[in-house]
C-alpha cells in the first residue's frame, strides 16, 4: 500500500510541476529552428509567427536557419534539444519525405518529436511546357503511356515533397516518367520554362506568374478537393481517383515536452492563425491556415511518413 501511495504522490508532484512550468512559460527567449535556407516559405512563416508570439508573450522569438539533408539536420537539432518548449521546429512536407527515404536516422521521428500545431496547407500544381501535346490530365497520362520513360519531370531534389508528389502520380496512374532533380525549385522552373524538361508538380507561387504569362500550361492541382487559390482548376484526382499530395507547414517540439506547454503553444498559435490579418500573409506563400490539436497534428505527420515510405519502396527511392 505504501508503494502505491508513494507512486500516486510522485505522479501528483510531476503533474503539479508540469502545470507550474506551463503557467510560467515562456520565461525566456524561444528558438524556432527552420530546417531550410532563409527567404523560403518556412522561413517567412516562421518569422511571421515569431513576431506575433513576441507581441503576445513579451519574449524574444529567434529564428535559426539550419538547412541541409532534406530538413533532417534541423530536425535533429530540435529532436535532441531540451524538452522544455524553448526550441521548436518549423518544417514542411519535405521533412516527412526525407524521413521516408532513410533507413537510418540520428533520431526517432515517432519518439523524439511531437506535434505542436499545423500552420497551413497548400496545393501543388501540375504544369507542363506548352510544347507538350497535352491539355488535360487524361491527355498527359495517355501520352506518358504511349511513350514510357520519355517524359521528364523536374523537382527540387531527390526526396523533396514535389519529387514524391510526381512519383505518387506515377504509381497511381501506372505511368513511367523520368526524374530530373535540381538543387531547388527555382532552377527547375527556369529549365521547365525553357523547354529543357517537360513537366513538374510544384507550389502555386513558384509557377503561377509563368502560367498567367502563358509560358507554362497548368493541368491540375494535387489536393483531394479544389482549392480556393484556383477554384476553376481541376484536380488530379478527377482523373486518377484517390490521388492526393500537397505542401504543409507545421510546428514540432522535442518529444518529451510537457503536454501543458505544448497545449499552451498550440492555443496561442491557433489564435494567431485564426486572425484575419494572417490569412493573406499565408496566402502569399501558397498556404491556407489549418487549426489542429497537437494530437491530431502528431498523427498527421506520422501518417504522412507511413504514406511516403510506401511510395519510396514502390519506386525504389533512395537518398
Amino acid at each position: 500500500m505504501r508503494v502505491t501511495t508513494r507512486g500516486c504522490l510522485l505522479t501528483l508532484v510531476a503533474l503539479s510541476t508540469t502545470t507550474v512550468l506551463a503557467q510560467d512559460y515562456p520565461a525566456r527567449p524561444i528558438r524556432i529552428v527552420v530546417p531550410t535556407a532563409a527567404a523560403g516559405s518556412p522561413d517567412v512563416l516562421a518569422r511571421l509567427l515569431a513576431e506575433r508570439l513576441r507581441e503576445r508573450w513579451g519574449q524574444p522569438v529567434v529564428i535559426e536557419n539550419r538547412a541541409g539533408a532534406g530538413q533532417i539536420i534541423g530536425a535533429e537539432i530540435v529532436a535532441k534539444a531540451p524538452a522544455d518548449g524553448y526550441t521548436l521546429l518549423l518544417p514542411t512536407g519535405t521533412y516527412t519525405t526525407s524521413v521516408a527515404i532513410r533507413t537510418t536516422l540520428p533520431f526517432d521521428p515517432a519518439r523524439d518529436l511531437t506535434g505542436v500545431a499545423m500552420v497551413g496547407q497548400g496545393p501543388l500544381m501540375l504544369v507542363v511546357h506548352p510544347s507538350l501535346p497535352a491539355r488535360s490530365m487524361k491527355e498527359l497520362i495517355a501520352l506518358a503511356k504511349a511513350r514510357p520513360g520519355d517524359l521528364n519531370y523536374a523537382t527540387a531534389g531527390t526526396g523533396s515533397i514535389i519529387h514524391f508528389a510526381a512519383e505518387a502520380l506515377a504509381v497511381a496512374a501506372g505511368i513511367d516518367i523520368t526524374h530530373v532533380p535540381y538543387k531547388s525549385a527555382t532552377p527547375a522552373v527556369t529549365d521547365l520554362v525553357g523547354g529543357h524538361v517537360q513537366m513538374m508538380i510544384v507550389s502555386l507561387p513558384s509557377v503561377w506568374p509563368q502560367v498567367k504569362a502563358g509560358r507554362l500550361r497548368a493541368l491540375a492541382l494535387s489536393t483531394a478537393k479544389r482549392s480556393s487559390f484556383a477554384p476553376e482548376m481541376p484536380i488530379i484526382a478527377d482523373t486518377v481517383p484517390g490521388y492526393e499530395a500537397g505542401q504543409w507547414w507545421g510546428m514540432l517540439a522535442p518529444g518529451k515536452t510537457p503536454p501543458d506547454v505544448v497545449r499552451k503553444l498550440n492555443g496561442e498559435l491557433n489564435r494567431i492563425l485564426a486572425s484575419e490579418d494572417m490569412r493573406p500573409r499565408l496566402a502569399d506563400q501558397g498556404a491556407e491556415p489549418v487549426l489542429m490539436t497537437p494530437e491530431a497534428f502528431t498523427e498527421y505527420v506520422r501518417a504522412e511518413i507511413t504514406k511516403w515510405r510506401r511510395i519510396a519502396q514502390d519506386r525504389n527511392i533512395k537518398p
